[in-house]
């Protein structure tokens, strides 16, 4: 072979693999540009989100400041443009601020923020953030408490379980478990046959959680969680809402109907029977309803939901919106009005929540369902939530040794009800208790008691709810990009 072939073939060979090395080094070479290119890319959408949550934070310092303030101060629709500056660079970028609120009869129930950020390098690159902003309110809690209480082995909690008192957890608590007492005296009304100093929160049954309970902690403020009932009053006559005036007679009954509206009836009879209380005393009282009038049907305002009756009240139905309803008498000196769930009452739809304030007790009713199903957050105001003790003829146990007490024969076979799931908030003044026991035997009361917090309260409240602070917090962060 002679010395130029040789030549030949190097030049070949030497051109085949410059070539592949060159596609190889521009593939790399432009590979190297595309995942600079992206994490450039990467980077300033990092930031811009990093902006855009600042804008976020921002707002929520500017509602700590002037709570309910949607205008930034200008009385004027957005959007609220601001500069973001790094300390050591100087402006490196701004956030655009759309603010909106959700008013139910002139009281803002929460604040909508959407945040839209971006950099001077890079304007393109926008990244947008939405998040509520609310302040905490009853609907956090399964139960909150002025008082000391006990909790039977009978009862499943889920939800925080808050009492300024003392407790005896002896049911399943799937939470929290808190009292705002180092030590109380337990006695025999909360099944401690012989009186004793106990913790703030102690139990005498393998059911309870014990390392969920917390004690002493920082006790709720109850004259913060009473509603002013004369502006509810005010804003059921004045802003849109309904209002309902002394029924001249035992009171009314109010049913939801799952079409957003309810119906009222007078209730003009009403069967009297005797009740022993949880502060231990007996009582006539008329739980029963035995007549009625119609009143008519009225459509829930979708501007303002509320419902004010100057009356006692008794309440069931299919809650189909945010709706809250109060009963109280703001105008007769001594006179307090009361709430009796007198049946199921229920949600249509996941969106649905209810607010139902007693001016003084919040009661159970006599003649419920077997198996009775309660949604809402239920506040007895100045008074107890609960169900009182019935006597009957067949059962002569633990507090029934009286004849004047016992039911009439037609309703004695209500004094045992099976159960009662409740989902959602029970606030009470005094002492709660929804089933009797003597020598932890059930004599009257609900058999099994099922609670549960509503998250979606926690969320998206009914008008009015009390608030338990009054810093904004965030619900429901969203990234929209």
């Amino acid at each position: 072979m002679s010395v130029t072939a040789t030549t030949g073939y190097l030049l070949v060979l030497v051109l085949v693999f410059g070539s592949v090395l060159f596609v190889i080094l521009s593939a790399t070479l432009g590979y190297a540009v595309g995942q600079s290119q992206v994490i450039t890319a990467r980077l300033e959408i990092q930031r811009a989100t990093d902006i855009a949550e600042a804008g976020l934070n921002y707002y929520r310092w500017y509602l700590a400041h002037f709570p309910n303030d949607t205008t930034e101060g200008t009385g004027l629709p957005g959007p609220y443009v601001h500069e973001y500056f790094d300390p050591e660079g100087g402006a490196i970028g701004e956030f655009s601020l759309s603010v909106s609120s959700s008013t139910y009869c002139g009281d803002v129930a929460s604040i909508e923020v959407e945040s839209t950020g971006h950099t001077y390098a890079k304007p393109e690159f926008r990244r947008t953030v939405s998040a509520r902003y609310v302040r905490p309110t009853v609907a956090e809690y399964a139960y909150i408490i002025n008082s000391n209480v006990w909790a039977g082995p009978s009862r499943t909690i889920i939800g925080p379980y808050h009492t300024n008192g003392g407790v005896r957890m002896d049911g399943f608590n799937l939470s929290t478990v808190s009292s705002g007492q180092t030590t109380w005296n337990c006695n025999s009304s909360f099944g401690c046959t012989v009186a004793s100093t106990t913790p703030g929160v102690f139990t005498t049954t393998a059911n309870a959680n014990q390392a969920l309970f917390t004690f002493p902690s920082a006790p709720i403020n109850f004259t913060d969680l009473v509603i002013d009932l004369s502006q509810m009053q005010q804003r059921a006559q004045n802003a849109g809402g309904l209002y309902f005036g002394p029924s001249g007679s035992y009171g009314y009954r109010v049913t939801f109907n799952n079409n957003g509206t309810i119906t009222v009836r007078r209730v003009t009879g009403a069967t009297q029977v005797w009740g022993l209380t949880t502060a231990g005393v007996w009582a006539q009282e008329r739980p029963v309803i035995s007549n009625t009038a119609n009143v008519g049907t009225y459509t829930i305002p979708a501007a303002c939901p509320l419902i004010f009756v100057e009356d006692q009240v008794w309440l069931d139905g299919v809650v189909s919106q945010k709706v809250s309803i109060a009963a109280a008498d703001n105008d007769t000196p001594g006179v307090s009005r009361s709430i009796i769930l007198n049946g199921n009452i229920t949600y249509s739809t996941s969106s649905a929540g209810l607010l139902a304030i007693a001016q003084q007790d919040m009661l159970l009713g006599l003649s419920v369902p077997n198996d009775m199903t309660l949604n809402g957050i239920f506040i007895a105001q100045t008074g107890r939530y609960g169900r009182n003790h019935y006597c009957t003829n067949s059962a002569p146990l633990g507090y029934c040794n009286n004849t004047t007490y016992y039911l009439p024969s037609g309703l004695s076979s209500y004094r045992f009800r099976n159960s009662l799931t409740l989902t959602g908030t029970i606030v009470s003044n005094g002492r709660v208790g929804d089933q009797w026991v003597s020598g932890s035997v059930p004599i009257s009361g609900f058999l099994n008691r099922y609670n549960s917090y509503d998250r979606n309260l926690v969320e998206s409240p009914p008008p009015l709810v009390p608030k338990t602070s009054d810093v904004y917090v965030f619900r429901d962060w969203r990234e929209a990009n």
